[in-house]
C-alpha cells in the first residue's frame, strides 16, 4: 500500500506551518501566509534587476553587525513565512550559515519590488505583517517613468504598530536608517 499524496492546494484545518510546507516537495518558490501556501510568481526583468543591484548597494554601505540577503525567508511565526525582495537583518548572535529561516526580530529593513503580480502584497500585505512584528523600517520600490524606480520609504511608529511615510525618493535615495546611504535610483536599471 502506497501513502496517498499530500495535496498542497488543501491545507490542514488549523493551516500548514513551516515545518510542514518545507516537508512538502513543491515545485517553486512559495510563501506561508495564515497558513496558506502562496506561490510567487514569475517576474520581470526590471523587477530583478532593481532587487540584486539595490542588493550590492545595501552591502555596500552595511557594516557590522548589519547584513544584506534577497529572496531569504523570515519567519514571522509557525504560520506565517515571506521572502522579502531584500532584507537587512542583524546577524548578531545567528549562525548564519545554519539559517533556513531568518528570524523576523533580527530583520531592520523588509523591501519589497512592486510586480503585476504582487501589488497588492507588496502595498497592503506585506506592510502589514512586517509592521505586526516589529520591523524597523519598509521601503516599497514601484517602476517609475523612464523605468526608474521610486522608493517609498515607512518607519514603524512602535506605540501603534504601523508603518509612517518618511519619503517619496526619486532620482535619489538617501536615508540614514538602518544605516546611512544614499543611492542613485537610476543605477538600478540603467549603467
Amino acid at each position: 500500500m502506497t501513502a496517498e499524496p499530500i495535496d498542497w492546494v488543501y491545507p490542514p484545518a488549523s493551516g500548514w506551518t513551516f515545518d510542514q510546507v518545507n516537508e512538502l516537495d513543491l515545485p517553486f518558490k512559495w510563501e506561508l501566509v495564515d497558513g496558506a501556501i502562496v506561490v510567487k510568481g514569475q517576474t520581470l526583468w526590471w523587477h530583478d534587476r532593481v532587487r540584486d543591484r539595490l542588493l550590492v548597494q545595501l552591502l555596500a554601505a552595511s557594516d557590522e553587525p548589519y547584513d544584506a540577503n534577497v529572496e531569504r525567508a523570515v519567519m514571522l511565526d509557525e504560520h506565517n513565512v515571506v521572502l522579502p525582495d531584500v532584507m537587512v537583518f542583524d546577524e548578531t548572535g545567528l549562525e548564519v550559515s545554519e539559517l533556513a529561516c531568518t528570524p523576523v526580530e533580527s530583520v531592520v529593513l523588509a523591501v519589497e519590488v512592486v510586480s503585476p503580480g504582487s501589488k497588492v502584497a507588496d502595498r497592503f500585505t506585506k506592510p502589514g505583517l512586517y509592521a505586526e512584528k516589529g520591523v524597523q523600517s519598509y521601503w516599497r520600490v514601484e517602476r517609475g517613468e523612464d523605468d526608474v524606480p521610486v522608493v517609498h520609504e515607512f518607519r514603524l511608529d512602535p506605540e501603534k504598530g504601523v508603518y509612517f511615510p518618511v519619503a517619496v525618493h526619486e532620482g535619489a535615495l538617501r536615508t540614514e536608517l538602518p544605516f546611512p546611504v544614499e543611492i542613485d535610483l537610476k543605477r538600478l536599471v540603467k549603467r
